[in-house]
């Protein structure tokens, strides 16, 4: 294919993605976004990367909220339900847990393969790297015994991989640098079952991003982007400080 004839065909499956993410057709949105990849020596815009990450996020959404809610109905009616209700019960979520693991699995293996190699250093390598970190996570959630501990551990060193990146070259109030942190802390609370580390990170990420806008050459208006995830950390904050007195109070 001739360089003219790449920059068309790019220009094409960028705009039937865009299309595709209207229409919430995410696995469309992907299939475009792959063929970039392939032809682009997996070099995404900024637009493209942003294209994938939310069609990726609402698909793996949608399973993960399956996933929970069978959990909840199994553990709330499974001692009253008949075996053969049991049984149903657990294919079905069985069968989530595949769809949910095909297409994480999908993810990871385009980010190893091709975006994380490729990437640029500083934003770039730290946005697909938390994706990285996202997805093994996600794995970690439904899975158990050594294959959780394996996913659990994979997560964990692409999250801090990321991390001390994004702390050598982002600014502390970069989204993608707080988005990280916050998705890194709730690794630690989720996964690690530590409220207390979860909290410690966060609220180091939210103090290093309030240091950093409270100086006075600061431009104010490279903080919008980062104002609801500086809002989810202190949310999450509040919780997890809540949830670790109340531990205390019950002497765990």
């Amino acid at each position: 294919m001739s360089p003219m004839n790449v920059i068309q065909a790019r220009h094409d499956a960028l705009f039937i993605a865009r299309i595709a993410d209207q229409a919430e057709r995410y696995d469309d949105v992907i299939a475009q976004l792959k063929y970039i990849i392939t032809y682009t020596d997996a070099q995404l815009s900024l637009e493209e990367r942003n294209l994938l990450s939310i069609a990726y996020k609402n698909i793996t959404a949608t399973h993960r909220s399956s996933w929970r809610n069978i959990d909840t109905v199994e553990k709330r009616e499974g001692r009253y339900a008949s075996r053969q209700q049991q049984t149903l019960m657990r294919r079905e979520k069985e069968q989530i847990e595949h769809d949910l693991t095909e297409v994480c699995k999908g993810v990871v293996e385009l980010l190893e393969r091709f975006l994380i190699p490729a990437a640029n250093p500083g934003e770039e390598k730290v946005f697909y790297c938390k994706m990285r970190g996202d997805y093994y996570r996600y794995l970690a959630e439904m899975t158990r015994n050594q294959t959780r501990d394996q996913y659990a551990t994979t997560s964990l060193d692409a999250y801090k991989f990321a991390y001390k990146h994004a702390l050598v070259t982002l600014d502390p109030t970069h989204p993608t640098r707080l988005g990280l942190a916050l998705n890194f802390a709730v690794y630690y609370h989720d996964i690690c079952h530590s409220p207390e580390r979860a909290c410690f990170l966060a609220k180091h990420a939210l103090d290093d991003a309030v240091a950093a806008a409270s100086d006075s050459s600061y431009a104010v208006q490279s903080l919008e982007d980062s104002l609801m995830i500086l809002q989810l950390l202190k949310d999450d904050i509040i919780l997890w400080s809540e949830e670790m007195q109340q531990r205390l109070a019950n002497g765990s």
